[in-house]
């Protein structure tokens, strides 16, 4: 672990810090701030020359600034003759934008990756992106972390049976997402009938399987953020009779009305994890925050050993339990 350098940009350096607790390193030093015009600026302290360079930085708000501080991260380890440079994008922002639905509009999820391969990223390490095709937008390797096993554990040990538990897609979108955690958790399965009127905009319409009356309702997806998708859902599923409502998400980007509407939901729990920082002023009574550190840093110290990651996902053999 030597050659290993693990340095943090400002979105998430207590993310960056629990990395390196769990690989028992020290972080690298950087030094970062704005010019007086705004412009970005970045030194790296430490040697990086031959190194193998991973940059902590989700892109989350501010998306524009932070995005940017990665741009400029890359560019000075590349410029330091850092051997390797691993941008770890635990959230990568501008995903919706991920296909031209509609006339003159744009890819911006391919574009990000442009320039995230143009600064010098040999590699992307990411977690639960939008939408899965995005790794294809990139023109370097992609390795594709899952927060499930995080959040399942956050969830078994609420005690639940299978008998009780329903697993609900708050959309058609994630049912692939739901059959996956049902699987390892058990119980049935349900998927909430929702129509997009526009980019902002969503009705519940039907609760397709389940039943859900009288039972403990489990809602799993990707990112909360204005949260009126996911807080419709449970509405619908509340009034369909559920005793208990659960949520849980990767990436609390928790923007617009989003606290209001979660304060307002029926629901009992909310969790999400620690790839995006949650101020104090969004922090819920029903809100736990599981970290991924353990998960990232296993991660990096099977890239940086060039082992599996995949590994890391596959389901226990009859002789591990």
């Amino acid at each position: 672990m030597r050659e290993l350098k693990i340095i943090s940009g400002q979105a998430n350096p207590q993310l960056a810090h629990d990395i390196c607790e769990a690989l028992h390193l020290q972080l690298g030093s950087i030094s970062l701030g704005k010019f007086p015009d705004g412009e970005n600026f970045c030194k790296i302290n430490d040697d990086v020359r031959g190194r193998d360079v991973f940059l902590i930085q989700p892109t989350c708000p501010p998306v524009n600034d932070n995005l940017m501080e990665l741009l400029v991260m890359i560019d000075s380890c590349k410029r330091a003759s850092a051997a390797r440079v691993t941008a770890v994008i635990p959230y990568y922002g501008y995903a919706r934008q991920d296909r031209k639905d509609e006339g003159r509009v744009p890819i911006t999820a391919k574009l990000v990756a442009n320039m995230i391969t143009r600064a010098g990223a040999d590699r992307v390490l990411t977690m639960d992106l939008h939408a899965p095709q995005i790794q294809g937008f990139f023109d370097v390797p992609v390795d594709h972390l899952y927060a499930a096993p995080v959040l399942n554990s956050f969830i078994e040990k609420m005690g639940f049976s299978q008998d009780e538990l329903v697993v609900v897609s708050p959309d058609e979108g994630s049912i692939k997402r739901a059959i996956g955690h049902s699987k390892r958790l058990g119980g049935r399965l349900a998927i909430v009938d929702k129509r997009r009127a526009n980019a902002m905009t969503t009705t519940q319409m039907n609760i397709i399987g389940g039943p859900v009356e009288g039972k403990i309702c489990v809602m799993f997806d990707d990112m909360i953020s204005t949260a009126g998708s996911i807080c419709g859902a449970a509405e619908l599923v509340h009034k369909s009779g559920a005793k208990e409502i659960h949520l849980a998400a990767t990436h609390g980007v928790l923007c617009g009305e989003a606290i209001e509407r979660l304060r307002a939901a029926p629901i009992k729990s909310l969790c999400v994890t620690n790839s995006i920082p949650i101020p104090a002023e969004k922090r819920l009574p029903c809100m736990q925050v599981v970290s991924i550190a353990p998960l990232l840093a296993e991660a990096i110290r099977r890239i940086h050993h060039h082992k599996s990651i995949s590994e890391l996902f596959r389901p226990p053999g009859p002789d591990q339990g």
